[in-house]
C-alpha cells in the first residue's frame, strides 16, 4: 500500500476517533506521530498497540491552544523523518450559545479547532514546497455546511475549517490535497451526556461504525491524489435533515 512506512501526524490521537484512526493508519502500513495534550497514559497505551503491529509511534505533546507550541508541532513531527500526511483531528466540542459564549471561550474553541489546524497546515505546506506529494485531511461535522445555534463556537469553527479546506486545496496544490470528513453520529459525547433524540434525524437511523471513519479516512489519505477540497458527509445522511 502506498502508506508502508510513510510517516502520518494525527492530533489528538490517544483516545475516540483519533485513538481508531492512528490504528487503522499503522495497520495500513504507516507510522504515527501521534499528538496529544493531557492524556498521557491513554498516549502511551496507544503507542504499544501500534508497535505491536510492527510500526513506529513517536508521541508529541503539545497544548494546540498555545500558538507557540502549535507553531512548533511540524519541526518536531519531522525530526522522525518527513510527513506524508496531517490528520487535524483534535477539537472542542462544548454546548455554549450566544448567550452564554464568553470570549475567551471563543477564542478557546476557535483557537483550537480553526487556528491550530491553519498553523499546522501552513507550516506542512511548506515542509512540501520542494514539490513532494502530501496530504492533509481534516475532521469536520455535519453542522459545518448546516450552522445552527447550538455550541455556537464549535459549530463556527467546523464552518471557517470547511472553507479553509477548499482554500488550501487551491493553495497547496498541485502537490499537496486537502480534503475533509463531515461527521454525524459517530460515538456518544465523552461527557455521558444522553442523547435519545439524536438518531431520530439521521436517515440511516444508527450511530456510525468506526470501522467506517477508518474506511473513508483512509480513503481520503490513500486514494486518488486527484480529489481534493472534497467534503465527505459521514453522517448517515443528517445534513440532508
Amino acid at each position: 500500500m502506498s502508506l508502508d512506512r510513510k510517516n502520518i501526524l494525527i492530533t489528538g490521537a490517544a483516545q475516540r476517533i483519533g485513538h481508531s484512526l492512528a490504528l487503522a493508519t499503522a495497520q495500513a502500513g504507516a507510522n504515527i506521530i501521534l499528538h496529544y495534550h493531557g492524556s498521557e497514559q491513554a498516549a502511551r497505551a496507544t503507542q504499544a498497540e501500534i508497535e505491536s503491529l510492527g510500526r513506529n509511534c513517536y508521541l508529541l505533546q503539545a497544548d494546540l491552544s498555545d500558538a507557540g507550541q502549535t507553531q512548533e508541532v511540524i519541526v518536531r513531527a519531522t525530526r522522525h523523518g518527513p510527513l506524508y500526511a496531517l490528520v487535524n483531528n483534535a477539537s472542542l466540542f462544548e454546548p455554549l450559545t450566544w448567550d452564554i459564549t464568553t470570549l475567551e471561550d471563543w477564542n478557546r474553541i476557535l483557537m483550537v479547532n480553526l487556528t491550530a489546524p491553519f498553523l499546522l497546515s501552513q507550516a506542512f505546506g511548506r515542509a512540501h514546497s520542494a514539490g513532494e506529494p502530501g496530504r492533509i485531511l481534516n475532521l469536520l461535522d455535519w453542522r459545518a455546511l448546516r450552522p445552527g445555534a447550538d455550541h455556537l463556537p464549535y459549530t463556527i469553527s467546523k464552518a471557517a475549517l470547511a472553507a479553509l479546506t477548499r482554500s488550501l486545496a487551491v493553495a497547496l496544490a498541485p502537490h499537496v490535497t486537502v480534503n475533509g470528513l463531515a461527521f454525524g453520529a459517530i460515538l456518544p459525547p465523552s461527557d455521558g451526556a444522553a442523547t435519545p433524540d439524536l438518531l431520530r434525524k439521521v436517515p440511516a437511523g444508527r450511530w456510525a461504525d468506526l470501522e467506517e471513519v477508518n474506511q473513508a479516512a483512509l480513503f481520503l489519505l490513500d486514494g486518488p491524489a486527484y480529489i481534493t477540497g472534497e467534503i465527505i458527509h459521514l453522517d448517515g445522511g443528517r445534513h440532508l435533515i
